[in-house]
């Protein structure tokens, strides 16, 4: 996999670092045995270190965090409230890295532990299944508290599942976070497969596999222009669009993290595609109507959010000039 990797960036004439690359890899293995070797609670606070130090070091993404933060929360929000928010917002990506590194000796009973909810969400999923008629179900999570612990949650209670995941630019850390996100036996796909992975990804979802996805990310080029957090954000038509074409249900919901180590589901409806209606006002309503329900979410409790990405949601996205 990790060959494929670099032949790949080879072919498509990108500096090929076999040092670095290496490095990095050994870097995240190390972390992962330290993760593993101690208890949760001791990895946890290892993170916590880490993260505060990375929030005072990573001054300018914090900043922009924080403006963001301001910036979809309004002028009732003061700059105190904000900094708190990107600091709880960092510091859960740091317990999630724990987490996806330890996944691998999670298993049903420990999950059910820190997550109370977790039959209910099993229960819904099989409820949506059932309804679609021998066919699969969306999952639709936002990047708040943990989204892999649900794909867990669903791969350990005996049900197909599927994602799909960019590839990393480092071949050799692609491959190895590959096997850790599919711990459970959750096959992730690999975005950057051309519309090939779209046909993967409706053939499996066809014949009754759980397909989860995170729509909340800019998409980079021209898409669904859907409001949210107070703007516009181009999204992907991924969504809607497996949708509708599958004739599935996409089931939302959200998991918080309450505590270091408890997490909690918040369900919302079920929604199913209408195939009469036309296929791009179908996509683009279903769409909105998911990231409706993300952005209350999200609002009522922010730090829960990741805040950090660097390609902001609500940017807009221009169209490259087409050549003569």
């Amino acid at each position: 996999m990790a060959e494929a990797g670099i032949r790949g960036a080879q072919a498509r004439n990108r500096p090929y670092h076999p040092v670095r690359w290496r490095a990095e890899w050994l870097a995240l293995k190390c972390v992962g045995a330290v993760c593993n070797a101690l208890p949760l609670a001791a990895a946890q606070c290892v993170a916590w270190v880490v993260a505060k130090f990375a929030f005072f070091a990573m001054a300018g993404r914090r900043r922009e965090a924080q403006r963001r933060i301001s910036l979809v929360l309004g002028p009732g929000v003061s700059a105190r409230e904000a900094r708190r928010t990107a600091w709880l917002s960092l510091r859960n990506t740091a317990f999630n890295v724990v987490d996806m590194l330890r996944i691998a000796k999670t298993d049903l009973k420990r999950l059910e532990a820190l997550v109370p909810g977790a039959d209910k969400c099993v229960r819904r999923i099989r409820e949506a299944l059932g309804q679609a008629g021998g066919r699969g179900v969306i999952l639709a999570l936002p990047h708040c508290g943990n989204w892999d612990l649900a794909g867990s949650i669903v791969e350990l209670s005996g049900l197909p599942i599927f994602s799909v995941a960019a590839r990393q630019r480092n071949p050799f850390v692609n491959a190895l976070m590959g096997r850790m996100r599919s711990g459970h036996g959750m096959e992730v796909l690999e975005r950057d497969g051309g519309p090939r992975v779209f046909v993967e990804m409706l053939r499996r979802v066809k014949r009754g596999e759980v397909f989860a996805i995170l729509p909340d990310t800019r998409s980079r080029t021209p898409a669904l222009p859907v409001p949210f957090l107070g703007g516009v954000a181009n999204l992907a038509r991924g969504m809607g669009l497996l949708a509708r074409e599958a004739d599935v249900p996409i089931v939302p919901l959200v998991m918080r993290r309450v505590a270091w180590r408890r997490f909690e589901i918040e369900f919302f409806p079920t929604l199913f595609p209408d195939r009469a209606a036309p296929r791009e006002a179908e996509e683009l309503r279903l769409t909105r109507e998911v990231v409706a329900q993300f952005d209350r979410a999200i609002r009522q409790d922010p730090g829960q959010w990741f805040w950090y990405n660097k390609r902001w949601v609500l940017d807009p996205v221009r169209e490259k000039p087409r050549r003569q």
